[in-house]
């Protein structure tokens, strides 16, 4: 039997990536702008209405985290409202929700990774909408699962690694951030999973099932990590040497305060679904050589 999928978002990381993995019995329906903008509740339900889905991922974001500073109410009109009218849309159509949140509902002051039950308290715009988010979803609709996630890369759309491969076509060293850790984590194992889990939500109503979880890449880095493994990895596919010059966050100010602790603990997901994706080097490997021998 198929299942299908309503997923938001036409060009995303998540939603590319799940087109491309999806099982043959697993019909990805990706909804996008201009016909579906989170920000508008009546397009928002229509469109869900029409999908005629058994389960709804809510992929879509606003996730410019610097922009989001000085346009606070474009980001929480998307992440916050829109979040709240996919919602709507669930609970109208009885379906399970699934919906992607991010490390950045932290502050980042813990010396150990987050646990679901943390505390929250974000220091960016884009973190508090995305919370605003997690909240309103909560209030309208008890059959969903929020999976926080972060520092997502993948052969898709815009990213970090993506960013180091171009910029070691033209320079011998990139200055990078060492002193903020958390979880790189591959937007193709982030949408293995969501087939995973959707699949347990619409044939399992436990309530154990539901909530929040977190969804990262197993082991820790630092963004200076992943651009040093970056190139590594790129250099044995025939890439010219690219030096990594580890800096602080307080010599690349940005608008958004960065959490120094994105680390997020996934023991939770793990015991309730039997899920946990692999080691970052391995999926970054997977990643960068695909992309090198892409561009080769």
């Amino acid at each position: 039997m198929t299942l299908r999928l309503a997923v938001t978002g036409l060009k995303g990381q998540v939603v590319s990536a799940l087109i491309e993995r999806a099982p043959r019995d697993v019909e990805i329906i990706a909804l996008g702008r201009p016909q579906l903008d989170l920000g508008l509740r009546n397009a928002v339900l229509a469109n869900l209405r029409h999908a005629r889905c058994d389960a709804i991922v809510n992929a879509a974001a606003y996730t410019a985290v610097d922009k989001a500073e000085s346009e606070p109410d474009v980001a929480m009109r998307i992440n916050g409202d829109g979040a709240g009218h996919v919602a709507e849309a669930a609970a109208e159509l009885n379906a399970p929700l699934l919906h992607l949140s991010t490390d950045y509902v932290f502050d980042g002051t813990l010396d150990r990774p987050y646990r679901e039950d943390d505390a929250t308290a974000p220091t960016s715009a884009y973190g508090r909408s995305k919370l605003a988010g997690e909240r309103k979803i909560a209030a309208v609709h008890d059959n969903h699962v929020i999976l926080r996630t972060a520092w997502v890369y993948s052969p898709f759309g815009a990213n970090f690694v993506k960013t180091m491969l171009r910029l070691g076509e033209t320079r011998d060293e990139v200055g990078v951030v060492a002193d903020q850790l958390g979880n790189p984590t591959n937007a193709i194992d982030i949408a293995d999973a969501l087939v995973v889990l959707a699949r347990r939500l619409v044939a399992d109503s436990s309530p154990e099932l539901r909530g929040v979880f977190h969804l990262t890449g197993a082991g820790e880095a630092s963004w200076a990590d992943v651009a040093e493994a970056t190139f590594a990895v790129a250099g044995r596919m025939g890439r010219r040497p690219v030096r990594v010059n580890r800096i602080a966050t307080s010599d690349y100010p940005t608008p958004a305060r960065r959490p120094a602790n994105s680390r997020l603990d996934n023991a939770k997901l793990k015991a309730r679904y039997g899920v946990s994706l692999p080691s970052w080097r391995e999926s970054l490997e997977d990643c960068v050589t695909r992309l090198t021998r892409d561009q080769n």
